[in-house]
Order: structure tokens, then C-alpha cells, then sequence
């Protein structure tokens, strides 16, 4: 039933958000996006994935809405980037890849769902440097739950949720679920 944890049980989970808090968060965060940067103008929003797809998808489309104006919407994908895949299982699901546009001097703002150790986002720092020069980059994150290994701290923050690291934490349409000790 979970995205990256289907072996486990879903009785092992429970809600710490439902899909009403998420959608008001995504809301809030979009809100705080436009208020940071005075507006749409230069704004590119990059969800990373797998996580961070949707709800960067939803941001972009908030922005695009609130402003009544296109804001650029892409995926990242930094596997080949990751300084951990020797530690760490990464399984994507499929996804549509939206076409990234040009960096230089955007406002960029890398959308993910769980900031944990942070090296997905170092990793994140590493592809867009080969992709361009953005003029800014800004991080914003469902679940802020603690444990960096990197000092990366994000700009916008759906929910922070203190944790420990036998926990897993997972984002989805219908809210955010937290599993101890699996």
C-alpha cells in the first residue's frame, strides 16, 4: 500500500496528516513562495524525484493560479548524483518527466516530500549545477524530520516532525503516515 515500503503492514503505520492538512499546507507553502520572492516572475519549480513530484507539481500549479500566471514546472531526477546508493535502496516508481527549463538566473525552488539526512538535496545541488546557473535556490520540503548528515536547512516546511531514525516517514495523496521501529 506504501510508495517504497510494500512489504510492510499497513497496521505498522498512522496518520499524522490527512489529505485536508496536506492540501493546507501545500497551500501555505505556495502563499510563502510568492511572498519570499514578490511574485512569479523568474519562478521555476523542480519537484525531486520520486517524492517530491506531486506535491512540487501542486506548488507550481498554485503558484501558476494564485498569480494567474505560468510558472515552469520540472523533474529531477539526481540518482546518478547520490553519494549513498551503495547504502541506500532507491526504487522509483515510474513517472512522466516534465522538460526542465533554462536555469540561468531563475528563482529555483527544489520541491521534495521528507528532508531527512539531506543528501538528496546535496545531490539535488550537484545535477542543477550541470544544468546551469540559477540566480537563487530555495527548498521546500512536506516533512521536516530531523537527523542532517549535511547542514541543509529548508525555506518552507509543511510540517517538521521530530523522529528517530528507525522511523520511516511517508508522504502521500491522502496524508502523512509515520511507521516506528520497522
Amino acid at each position: 500500500m506504501f510508495r517504497d515500503w510494500r512489504s510492510e503492514k499497513e497496521s505498522d503505520w498512522h496518520q499524522v496528516m490527512e489529505s485536508d492538512g496536506l492540501r493546507r499546507a501545500i497551500t501555505r507553502i505556495s502563499h510563502e513562495i510568492l511572498e519570499r520572492n514578490g511574485g512569479p516572475e523568474d519562478l521555476v519549480v523542480l519537484g525531486l524525484a520520486n517524492g517530491g513530484i506531486s506535491i512540487g507539481r501542486q506548488i507550481a500549479s498554485n503558484l501558476s493560479q494564485i498569480e494567474n500566471s505560468k510558472v515552469p514546472f520540472g523533474v529531477l531526477d539526481v540518482t546518478k548524483f547520490r553519494d549513498d546508493l551503495n547504502v541506500k535502496e532507491i526504487s522509483f516508481i515510474g513517472y512522466e518527466v516534465a522538460e526542465i527549463p533554462i536555469l540561468d538566473g531563475k528563482k529555483v525552488v527544489l520541491v521534495d516530500d521528507v528532508l531527512y539526512t539531506g543528501r538528496t538535496v546535496k545531490a539535488s545541488f550537484n545535477a542543477l549545477s550541470e544544468m546551469g546557473r540559477p540566480g537563487l535556490i530555495q527548498l521546500a520540503v512536506m516533512v521536516d524530520r530531523g537527523h542532517r548528515e549535511i547542514p541543509i536547512r529548508p525555506d518552507y516546511v509543511g510540517k517538521n516532525l521530530p523522529t528517530s531514525k528507525a522511523e520511516k516517514v511517508v508522504v502521500r495523496d491522502d496524508g502523512i503516515y509515520l511507521a516506528k521501529g520497522l
